[in-house]
């Protein structure tokens, strides 16, 4: 048995979205994002509804260049009733993700996303990439996503 402490790391980031919370949750889909997210596309959806729920469980490629295969994705927590949502995500060999959302209402147009991402390493590549996972790197990617959401808001359509 080798017990270790954690590599982890943990940013937190708060996007504004253009739209109440009652629109933005239901997009934080693993299905519904295909419409919004550039290159986005699930390999697999485990799912009673066909839409995001409590248990759905979903696969995805790498996304990145150190992830060595496909990630298992596991929805642990989804709460329509209070906007909020927890899942992780597992890359064998790589990194163990836990991803927390909740929205909170600026106003009856404008919602506040509150979106945590922590990782713990699980092997020499996941060590790598913790070292990139620096607050600029994180920052970089919510205002990617914040614009990607943004936009799919406000127009109804995946940004280009």
């Amino acid at each position: 048995m080798n017990i270790t402490k954690p590599n982890r790391k943990k940013h937190s980031y708060v996007q504004q979205l253009n739209a109440p919370r009652e629109q933005v949750f239901p997009l934080l889909c693993p299905v519904l994002e295909v419409e919004w997210v550039p290159g986005w596309l699930p390999e697999k959806v485990i799912s009673q509804t066909g839409v995001c729920e409590q248990d759905c469980i979903f696969l995805t490629p790498p996304e990145i260049p150190t992830e060595p295969e496909n990630a298992i994705w596991i929805v642990t927590k989804h709460d329509p009733e209070n906007f909020s949502l927890e899942m992780y995500k597992v890359v064998p060999g790589h990194t163990v993700s836990k991803l927390e959302i909740s929205l909170e209402s600026n106003s009856a147009t404008s919602t506040a996303a509150t979106v945590s991402y922590e990782l713990t390493a699980i092997g020499k590549k996941g060590e790598q990439f913790i070292e990139e996972f620096t607050e600029t790197w994180y920052e970089n990617f919510m205002l990617e996503w914040e614009t990607q959401l943004n936009h799919y808001l406000e127009t109804g359509k995946k940004i280009a």
